[in-house]
């Protein structure tokens, strides 16, 4: 399994979750990688993606409330939500690859659902 999720859960609104990817060493050397989410009924969409040069890129919802960071000696993807709001349930998935044209990347992990409730 080129990418294996961890660290989803149930969180109260205004609160804070670290979600982790861990990457083989190809794919985390070759490739950037990112978080996408989907919640029910609705198309997945691109949260925050980060370049093998550490260049960050994130989705408008999510600006200033998420951050996505990588660590290379440990071959590891983070994504530290602050702030959470019931709008940002749903399940995050790992990815990486080439994001070609905008498209994602061709890894993908199983997912970690992220429930924002009170």
């Amino acid at each position: 399994v080129p990418l294996v999720e961890s660290g989803g859960g149930l969180v109260q609104p205004g609160g804070s979750l670290r979600l982790s990817c861990a990457a083989s060493e190809s794919i985390f050397e070759f490739f950037a990688q990112a978080w996408y989410r989907q919640a029910p009924g609705e198309q997945r969409e691109l949260v925050a993606r980060i370049t093998r040069d550490g260049i960050t890129d994130y989705a408008d919802s999510v600006k200033g409330r998420f951050t996505i960071s990588r660590d290379v000696a440990k071959k590891m993807v983070y994504l530290q939500m602050n702030n959470l709001k019931p709008e940002d349930t749903a399940g995050y998935y790992c990815n990486a690859g080439s994001f070609v044209n905008g498209a994602p990347g061709a890894f993908w992990g199983q997912g970690t659902q992220v429930t924002v409730s009170s």
